[in-house]
């Protein structure tokens, strides 16, 4: 493993622990591929955090444009995640414009405008999330076939969703509001009783009906998942997870504004190898 590989796997396994176990059921030949997508995308999630205000953010994911484009500035090669996606784009033959839309639906990240719809949350959730364990499955096994895309769309929706769903304490406290603003208004939520840690029974209603639609696209990935070729698995496995943080979330005691929605890692590494070895046995049928 090269330094850089080495440093991509660290960078995963601190910042996106879902992936990164997901990633040791790939073959070994595939995991710095997997890990330089996976490093590439936990950096520019985590942007919003490193910088005090929207500007040096925007530079920030320029910065990454030009490094795809191959106009970027500075030592490129000597940064290891530029290094190692390139690297991977250029050994898979991976597509650029899927990054692109990545980073531009990153941009929302930036800023404290509110998600219109929930078609924009839908679609922000696709190119964030849908978007890597599309690529990372061309990494595992060339390119998707339709029933692939639809598995990844709709998985990649279901686990953003949960995931955003999981950081509504975190993001209240930074008055960021990733919750639909046409189902706040269906619902009656008022986005400053969220901010001010008012757990209300309205944003209760409201979430539920999210949790719904998560459920929805979780259904239709597991739907379409069993035509898939075996060595796709490892880029779909983070979705095998939402159904227990869904649970966690039903619970009675569950309070969306203070409560850590949290699996244990021997936990969610039972649930990836069942469904590792589910989704084998289904394809060797």
């Amino acid at each position: 493993m090269t330094e850089k590989d080495a440093y991509c796997q660290r960078l995963v396994r601190d910042l996106d622990k879902d992936r990164y176990l997901a990633t040791l059921f790939a073959p070994a030949d595939k995991r710095p591929g997997l890990f330089a997508l996976y490093a590439f995308n936990a950096e520019v999630a985590c942007v919003r955090d490193k910088v005090s205000d929207a500007l040096p953010g925007e530079v920030r994911l320029q910065w990454w444009r030009d490094v795809l484009s191959g106009c970027g500035y500075g030592d490129v090669g000597g940064h290891p995640v530029a290094a190692a996606l390139l690297e991977t784009i250029e050994t898979y033959n991976l597509p650029r414009e899927p990054f692109y839309n990545l980073l531009e639906a990153r941009i929302f990240d930036l800023y404290e405008d509110p998600m219109p719809t929930l078609a924009d949350l839908e679609g922000y959730a696709g190119e964030t999330a849908s978007v890597p364990m599309q690529l990372a499955s061309m990494i595992l096994n060339g390119d998707p076939a339709q029933a692939l895309c639809d598995a990844s769309g709709h998985g990649g929706v279901a686990y953003a969703l949960t995931g955003l769903m999981r950081s509504l304490p975190w993001h209240a406290r930074r008055h960021q509001m990733y919750l639909p603003a046409d189902m706040l208004n269906a619902f009656g939520v008022d986005p400053n009783d969220v901010f001010c840690g008012r757990t209300t029974p309205e944003l209760k209603a409201c979430l539920a009906e999210l949790r719904l639609i998560a459920r929805k696209h979780l259904c239709t990935t597991q739907a379409t998942i069993r035509s898939l070729g075996r060595g796709c698995g490892p880029a779909l496995l983070p979705v095998s997870l939402v159904s227990g943080y869904l649970e966690r979330m039903e619970r009675p005691d569950y309070d969306p504004l203070h409560t850590a929605v949290e699996i244990p890692q021997w936990r969610r590494q039972w649930t990836l190898w069942r469904a590792c070895r589910q989704a084998n046995r289904c394809n060797a049928c």
